[in-house]
């Protein structure tokens, strides 16, 4: 079995585990979709026929088989709470998602390299750290704290941003940044810990030997060889960008996939919230998928 295969059963597999532990814990916690959606006024006939409509009289083994049933069909079938199909709902919202990760990812490659690169060309010094204090407070700061932070200091009270939404390129400003401080925070440091540790390789010493600018030996000679690092931590944390933002969407108001799992979640809309969470793994193994092969493409002894 070639490694492209195994890698592709072992993702299935991990799909197949997330999806029923999540369709099991769904069904054991506290809550009824039936009272959510009637209110707890309905009586017990109205109850009785909605509940044997949605099908949630059922086993649940045969709730299970009927909801990967649907899996294989690329069916998620409908949302408990609007009617509408799941597909349709997930393709509107997830676009979002990308978008928002997409920019809180350049945010903080944009802070996180420059940061970085100037904390390894001058260690210890008052530099590195001025660098590390930004990068602790990156770290420490969480984003249901930092996103109200940004909110009160650039919305309500300098007016520059809105508060929430998505109307106008200005919207994702905040959350982006949002999502983007503690990533910088973590990648500047992985930056500088693998750039010092290659400016120490004997094929930079030759290089300044040579008479090389510093500006050259370090863009073409030294990052290249520590992006590797940097690359593992850029596709971790991208997939954790891409599996909702759960906090920063819902404090922001953005349409995408974090804030439709908080809303089904409390809707107790048991296919939403597996076809969230199962979009969510998904995403995670195809992130972990692509770095692996650019690992390949930026090192070619890795096979």
């Amino acid at each position: 079995m070639s490694s492209i295969t195994e890698r592709l059963v072992t993702a299935a597999i991990v799909l197949i585990g997330v999806s029923s532990i999540t369709f099991l814990l769904l069904h054991l916690v506290p809550g009824d979709p039936i009272e959510v959606m009637l209110g707890e006024s309905a009586n017990l006939a109205d109850r009785a026929r909605l509940r044997t409509e949605l099908g949630l009289d059922a086993p649940l083994f045969k709730q299970w088989i009927e909801f990967h049933t649907g899996l294989l069909r690329l069916d998620f079938g409908n949302s408990l709470f609007s009617k509408k199909p799941i597909a349709a709902m997930l393709a509107a919202s997830i676009p979002w998602t990308v978008l928002l990760a997409v920019v809180s990812l350049g945010c903080a490659l944009i802070i996180a390299i420059p940061l970085g690169i100037l904390a390894a060309l001058r260690p210890n010094t008052g530099w590195d750290t001025t660098a590390a204090t930004i990068s602790l407070l990156g770290v420490s700061i969480p984003n249901f704290l930092l996103g109200p932070l940004f909110i009160i200091v650039f919305s309500i009270g300098l007016g520059w941003f809105p508060v929430g939404g998505n109307d106008g390129v200005e919207s994702i400003v905040l959350p982006a940044l949002t999502l983007g401080a503690s990533l910088a925070a973590i990648l500047s440091r992985m930056v500088r810990a693998s750039l010092l540790e290659v400016l120490s390789e004997e094929f930079i010493v030759s290089a300044r030997a040579r008479g090389l600018a510093r500006g050259a030996i370090v863009l073409r000679h030294a990052l290249p060889n520590a992006a590797l690092p940097v690359l593992t931590i850029i596709g971790l944390q991208l997939g954790a960008l891409l599996g909702g933002a759960v906090i920063t969407e819902t404090i922001f108001s953005w349409p995408g996939l974090g804030q439709m799992t908080i809303e089904a979640i409390q809707r107790r809309d048991y296919p939403l919230v597996q076809a969230c969470v199962l979009t969510i793994s998904a995403s995670y193994v195809l992130v972990n998928t692509i770095t692996d092969l650019v690992y390949v493409r930026v090192d070619p002894r890795i096979s």
